[in-house]
């Protein structure tokens, strides 16, 4: 896996983006030319908002929804940048999308791929081969499913075709049981992410975390809280009246008090006193971790002893009464410790499977050794 991928960052990608965090708002579906004109004007006096997005092709879970205007769509995007000083954007989903885009340079600074469409392999290098021979930046969204190898390979796909402005937008991950927001964020996917790219910037898309504006000011301190590089939030003329995703996205009114009232927090402090001190959290974290680690290996050579007596009496890996008991007493401690018992538990299934894995390599060997 190449993670030495030579990405241009945003700041790079056209004059006035290179101030972080990078924002970009816009409605979910572009519906008319009003709509679209007066939610741009809008957003253009905020001064942090630096590109419109606009969805004017609209891959719809079921069909019967506003699937999006379509390619009229653009011409009232050239009207925007004819009008603001903001870049815009727009997603492609097929190779035919890019074609249009391709032909419409006035319209369309800035391309992003959907979650969707990111989540087939299949489709995203028709992408790829469509945008070879093409200058323009293409954001690319987290698949639906949380798995990183396929945003990874998404990145690759896009970079080998000869992209090499590219960012990545976090959006969040379908959820497995109900919760209060749309999409749960797994936050460790998008950091994952950046450990394998380092040079690649990190857009955090807050409305489709939420679901419902409600959430979107939490989950975007949060994101930059995390240092993520920028916000793509949802914002609409007149939300009430949308034609999709109405419940997420801000008015304009609303996106300038959250802009305001949002803290932003320095990606590193080069002050010597706090960089001293910060060391010195920083060792006993080291200290503690080497400890931890040096426990959890005892306890699996402990394992092992245990996998061995069993085998030799006959006696099965997993024994449910204990397993029981471990877990009561294990998250007891945990709460008397103020540790989050969420956690604990999370991290109790972690360390019986590599115990049961351990158990079963022991009872193979002693099997094979008859």
């Amino acid at each position: 896996m190449n993670t030495n991928l030579d990405i241009i960052p945003i700041n790079k990608w056209y004059k006035g983006l290179a101030e972080k965090p990078v924002i970009i708002a816009g409605p979910c579906s572009a519906e008319t030319k009003e709509q679209v004109l007066q939610t741009a004007v809008e957003i253009s006096k905020i001064p942090q908002v630096k590109i419109f997005r606009a969805g004017i092709w609209k891959p719809r879970t079921r069909p019967g929804s506003f699937e999006g205007v379509g390619t009229i769509g653009l011409k009232w995007l050239a009207k925007v940048k004819q009008k603001t000083k903001l870049l815009t954007a727009v997603e492609v989903a097929t190779p035919e999308h890019v074609k249009i885009c391709k032909q419409n340079p006035e319209s369309v600074d800035i391309l992003w791929i959907g979650a969707r469409t990111t989540a087939n392999p299949f489709s995203v290098q028709e992408l790829a081969d469509a945008l070879k021979g093409l200058d323009i930046p293409v954001m690319i969204k987290n698949p639906i499913n949380p798995d990183l190898s396929l945003w990874i390979g998404a990145i690759e796909r896009v970079y080998n075709s000869g992209i090499n402005k590219i960012a990545a937008i976090h959006r969040g991950f379908s959820p497995f049981e109900p919760t209060k927001l749309r999409n749960i964020p797994k936050w460790e996917i998008p950091i994952d992410l950046k450990l394998h790219f380092p040079k690649l910037d990190i857009i955090n898309d807050p409305s489709h975390i939420s679901g419902i504006k409600k959430y979107v000011s939490e989950i975007a301190q949060d994101a930059l809280d995390l240092n993520m590089d920028g916000l793509m939030i949802e914002t609409h003329i007149n939300p009430e009246k949308a034609l999709s995703d109405a419940k997420q996205q801000l008015k304009p009114e609303e996106l300038a008090v959250l802009l305001e009232r949002i803290k932003y927090r320095l990606a590193e402090n080069k002050n010597p006193e706090f960089i001293s001190n910060l060391e010195q959290f920083r060792y006993q974290i080291d200290s503690i971790d080497q400890q931890i680690i040096e426990l959890l290996a005892h306890r699996m050579l402990v394992i092992e002893d245990i996998g061995a007596y069993k085998a030799d009496n006959n006696v099965t890996i997993f024994q449910l009464k204990r397993w029981k008991k471990i877990i009561s007493s294990r998250l007891q401690l945990a709460k008397d410790n103020n540790v989050d018992q969420n956690f604990m538990r999370k991290l109790l299934q972690l360390v019986h499977k590599e115990s049961i894995r351990k158990q079963k390599n022991v009872l193979k060997l002693k099997n094979a050794s008859k």
